[in-house]
């Protein structure tokens, strides 16, 4: 449970937990013991399971997954150092958004760039979803951030949400202030 919680937000694989268990921890654990833990944690709605998702070909991807927490204070009641790391909380804030406003949601691939979320309504319309603490840092880190958006060539809405208040537009991508955007009570279209 300690190794979800800790690590929620980062791609995970049920071999990459029961090896850490096995190498790290000295535990003899099977992957079918990992995978009963990840299902009773999800049942029990503390975790969420992120699928992947090819962009090209518009199918799920089988392997490693992301997991989201249901509420953030679960990993803060079990983490007492005040150091937060912004970019797994603004994605894992972002992700429970995105499924309370009725999307689908998934991580988004690229070949080897992911795209944080793509998004889906019944209606098979899409969305594409790049979360960051902030691009203003760097053109590396706005160029990163961008970058699997501007790959995506079709024409459904794609944002890149920040904590950034000052805001810019690059390619038709919007670039949108998370805090701003959930108040507003925003869709993604």
């Amino acid at each position: 449970m300690g190794y979800i919680i800790n690590n929620f937000a980062a791609p995970t694989s049920i071999k990459g937990i029961r090896d850490y268990f096995v190498n790290v921890e000295g535990l003899a654990i099977t992957e079918d013991t990992v995978a009963r833990y990840i299902r009773i944690l999800e049942n029990a709605k503390i975790i969420s399971r992120c699928s992947r998702f090819d962009m090209k070909s518009r199918k799920s991807l089988a392997g490693e997954q992301k997991y989201y927490l249901a509420d953030l204070g679960i990993y803060f009641s079990r983490n007492t150092d005040n150091r937060i790391n912004y970019g797994p909380v603004f994605e894992n804030l972002v992700y429970n958004y995105a499924k309370s406003r009725g999307y689908a949601v998934s991580v988004g691939r690229i070949g080897q760039l992911e795209c944080d979320f793509i998004l889906r309504r019944r209606s098979f319309e899409y969305a594409y979803v790049q979360v960051a603490y902030t691009v203003l840092a760097s053109k590396a880190t706005e160029d990163r951030e961008y970058r699997p958006l501007e790959l995506t060539h079709d024409n459904y809405p794609k944002y890149v949400l920040t904590a950034d208040t000052l805001l810019q537009r690059r390619n038709g991508i919007v670039h949108a202030n998370i805090m701003e955007f959930m108040k507003d009570g925003r869709l993604f279209e």
